[in-house]
């Protein structure tokens, strides 16, 4: 990723948990891209109609304009914090979260947002604001999820695609500005596999078969060392179903990046199956790579 266009980093933020957990990411991937911080916040009140001053005989700062300008206050100091070097503003944005992040992705770098918010269904693993963000963005998505942590490979799910190649990119990306290995997942079924139990044929080559996916994944990765010198790239083939075993090496994983849409998968599909299974399983922070519209 070039960072000399001079595009942000964009961080959601609502005054909750994960949105702080977001902004300490956020903060941490300008540092290392080397690009600014922009903080924002979706100001939906107006939309609704309802008075954004604190009443009279309020005290003073209590209005929901006060607040949301507290939240935004609050998520700059967090940042500033966390990543002292990065230039870290912050807006706030009539509108609703959904919309007012999707507006921003068209510019920005990266979009970075909490798994869930302060309007998340206790329900949901994770919020509709994440879905929809991460569906229909312009930009890659990165959304704090899991534990984060400063070890462990990036973990990239390759599947031979051309939206796959796009995630590899980005992955390797990542994982060169964390100095970590990249590992380059296929998971795969069996071509006949249908059914909850995965029923396989009789007789087939499970030889044959490993060795023809193992070439798909040597050809997606081909050249990547060549344009990162220092990169340590792990090819790992596993019959498996590919949401899970990407949820499974996301345990050990810094970062977990996915193509929003895989080979295989229906075409309206807006965010593919297997990247809403990552996104709500794993055990760390997931990028969520679309294909430029």
């Amino acid at each position: 990723m070039n960072s000399s266009d001079g595009a942000a980093v964009v961080v959601g933020v609502d005054g909750s948990e994960p949105a702080l957990h977001a902004v300490r990411l956020a903060a941490a991937e300008a540092a290392r891209r080397q690009r600014p911080l922009r903080v924002v916040h979706g100001f939906i009140w107006p939309l609704l109609h309802v008075p954004l001053t604190a009443p009279a005989g309020a005290p003073p700062g209590g209005g929901l304009r006060d607040q949301a300008k507290q939240i935004v206050t609050a998520a700059v100091a967090e940042a500033e914090t966390t990543a002292p070097d990065v230039r870290v503003s912050g807006e706030i944005i009539d509108g609703e979260a959904a919309a007012v992040l999707l507006g921003e992705t068209t510019t920005a770098a990266m979009i970075v947002l909490g798994d869930r918010g302060l309007g998340g269904f206790s329900a949901l693993v994770v919020g509709s604001v994440a879905i929809q963000v991460a569906s229909y963005a312009d930009c890659p998505v990165l959304v704090a999820r899991g534990a984060p942590r400063s070890v462990g490979p990036v973990v990239v799910g390759v599947d031979g695609s051309e939206l796959s190649t796009l995630a590899l990119d980005f992955a390797a990306d990542a994982a060169d500005a964390r100095r970590t290995d990249l590992l380059a997942l296929h998971a795969y079924r069996h071509p006949t596999s249908s059914g909850p139990g995965d029923m396989q044929p009789l007789v087939y080559d499970e030889g044959l078969l490993h060795s023809e996916q193992e070439q798909v994944l040597a050809e997606s990765v081909a050249g990547l060392t060549e344009r990162y010198p220092g990169l340590r790239v792990t090819r790992r083939a596993v019959r498996a179903r590919p949401g899970r075993a990407l949820t499974d090496a996301s345990r050990t994983a810094q970062l977990v990046v996915v193509g929003g849409q895989g080979r295989g998968e229906f075409t309206g599909l807006l965010l593919g199956s297997v990247s809403q299974s990552v996104l709500h399983h794993a055990d760390c922070p997931v990028a969520v790579v679309r294909a430029p519209r």
